[in-house]
């Protein structure tokens, strides 16, 4: 018997030791949160190079936390599994591998020893009748590895004893998991729609559209998730996304589960993601990553006479022309507003100044800070006020048609040499820009709304950009406080183009009867993580917004999965447009 850590005879000493059958996301994340306990775990897997990886990482823990690594025995024999008071299947989401490890438990644990199986998308009553022993079984369902305060639902069916569930329940709250219900077809539901959505950003990755790690801090940053959708592969696994794509693919024969070929390739090459070191992004020995997603710089003081960018102009006075406004003036800049009318700019410029009095409230900014954003603000009705402005941005409707007629305005008005850029975050920046008639001086500045709280913006590069608009960009992007990610000029850019095929996803399961709504938003968010589920999502960002980007997407990418279904076109024409109306897909 291979076994490393303590001696065994100290081991079988102590009173309740839980065993971990298979060490890896799952079973190496389990092990460890029961050995922060300092209850005695054994870990079992027939893979010595997984015993190898665990037992450094314990190791480096243990010089850490005293006893953390001394609590565990990592072995490839299953019979160290014989006076355990519980035990865990953790083994690979195959339902051949989970039959046959739980009859080799059966055998190799004592009569009555409770058995939990981590068996997520598969149905539980098949795997314990096959086992043997259905009473002694529970499951524990998880959708993402399990870590402190993560969402996990303890499964019975209508043979598990109350002794088998009450020991899963108890293991499970020891170790700081928070039990909920999540349901199996409902976090099988939620998984459908967030494994394709995985695939959708391997794929932009393996297109050279963007690098993985500004389209893990895109979507982080964008829409608030806790990581990126490759971080997410990385934290789960390669294989188990790869064989969950595969697997439906072969089912249903939908080509958004088709395996991306660069999931395919990095399985065969063993980069499988924290567990093996190596995925999308590399991670030292304890399992960490090599490089962190970048954090948002702190405001940078813009007022030195060095700088490339001293004043902006900004075209529109609607909400997020008034917020790029007000962070430009708080980060030191001049800028100049200009709206349609006197009586639009004077209202914005009232707006701006409100939500400065509420920043210096809610201590963003000092008194200070205000009265010089307020002095360096000016507002005008005519776009001839920009025409010595280094940068000017146009944040007007979300229209092609208006956005090119601001853009001849402003190649007419500005200075050679400015920069011009809009905030579009669905339509080509060159169709929006080209009318200025200075291909190389123009990209996309894709603000997040409220632009004075949410710290992304997609740097969007056009054709014709030239490397030099480019970086000042990035600089100007990186002074007022905000952490741009690159990418070209295609409809969407990161965040929507991943987004709105995801949540098209979800509309299109309402073709399911026995669907509840709730209980999906509730799954995607207890399991995954995410701050909203996607129908409450879909009814905050609007149907008709989200309608419209969806024909966007359709029409430059119309084998993507983002034609618009039948039922959200009908939503829209019936007027249930989400929060704004008071209806939506569920009432406000």
């Amino acid at each position: 018997m291979k076994t490393r850590g303590i001696h065994m005879q100290d081991m079988v000493e102590a009173e309740g030791a839980v065993g971990i059958v298979g060490l890896g996301t799952f079973g190496e994340a389990l092990l460890s949160m029961v050995a922060a306990t300092g209850r005695p775990v054994v870990g079992v897997d027939h893979d010595p190079d997984a015993i190898t990886r665990v037992e450094q990482r314990l190791k480096h823990k243990g010089s850490e936390k005293t006893g953390e690594a001394r609590s565990c025995v990592l072995t490839t024999d299953a019979t160290a599994l014989a006076d355990v008071a519980v035990v865990v299947e953790a083994v690979a989401e195959d339902p051949t591998a989970k039959r046959e490890v739980l009859r080799r438990l059966r055998q190799c644990c004592p009569l009555g020893t409770p058995i939990v199986t981590t068996a997520s998308s598969l149905p539980l009553f098949p795997l314990t009748i096959a086992s043997g022993c259905p009473d002694r079984i529970a499951g524990l369902r998880m959708l993402r590895p399990p870590a402190t305060g993560r969402h996990a639902e303890v499964v019975r069916t209508s043979l598990t004893s109350d002794e088998a569930a009450d020991a899963a329940k108890r293991l499970a709250t020891a170790i700081g998991l928070e039990l909920t219900v999540l349901g199996q077809s409902t976090s099988e539901s939620a998984a459908r729609l967030v494994y394709p959505y995985l695939n959708r950003a391997v794929a932009m990755v393996a297109e050279g559209f963007a690098s993985a790690r500004d389209i893990d801090t895109a979507m982080r940053l964008g829409c608030g998730l806790p990581s990126g959708p490759l971080e997410l592969i990385d934290e789960l696994g390669v294989d188990k996304v790869h064989n969950y794509l595969e697997s439906h693919w072969h089912r249903t024969g939908q080509e958004a589960f088709r395996p991306v070929p660069l999931l395919t390739s990095m399985l065969r090459r063993g980069l499988l993601g924290r567990k093996s070191g190596q995925g999308f992004h590399g991670y030292d020995g304890q399992g960490r990553p090599d490089v962190l997603t970048p954090e948002p710089p702190a405001p940078t003081d813009l007022s030195s006479a060095e700088r490339l960018i001293d004043h902006v102009g900004v075209v529109g006075s609607g909400t997020m022309a008034r917020g790029i406004a007000e962070v430009c003036a708080t980060s030191g800049l001049r800028v100049t507003l200009v709206a349609r009318s006197t009586n639009k700019a004077r209202s914005a410029t009232t707006a701006i100044e409100a939500s400065l009095v509420k920043a210096v409230r809610r201590g963003r900014i000092t008194p200070a800070q205000k009265a010089a954003a307020c002095a360096a603000l000016t507002t005008a009705d005519d776009v001839s006020a920009l025409s010595v402005c280094d940068v000017v941005i146009e944040a007007v409707a979300e229209n092609l048609q208006t956005k090119r007629d601001v853009f001849a305005q402003l190649g007419a008005v500005c200075r050679p040499g400015a920069i011009l850029a809009t905030t579009t975050s669905s339509l080509s920046v060159a169709a929006c820009t080209a009318p200025a008639g200075r291909l190389g001086e123009t990209l996309g500045l894709h603000f997040f709304n409220p632009a004075p709280v949410m710290q992304l913006v997609e740097l969007v590069r056009t054709p014709d950009t030239t490397d030099r608009v480019l970086d000042v960009g990035r600089a100007f992007c990186a002074g007022l406080g905000k952490l741009p990610v690159a990418c070209p000029d295609r409809a969407g850019f990161i965040v929507n183009r991943l987004l709105f095929p995801y949540l098209a996803d979800a509309v299109r399961l309402l073709d399911d009867a026995t669907l509840d709504l709730g209980a999906l938003d509730t799954a995607v968010q207890g399991g995954f993580g995410h701050p909203m589920g996607p129908f409450t999502l879909l009814d905050s960002i609007g149907l008709d917004v989200s309608l419209a980007i969806l024909e966007r997407l359709h029409a430059e990418f119309p084998e993507a999965g983002c034609e618009p279904p039948a039922v959200l076109r009908e939503l829209v024409s019936e007027g249930y447009l989400g929060r704004k109306t008071g209806r939506g897909l569920r009432r406000a």
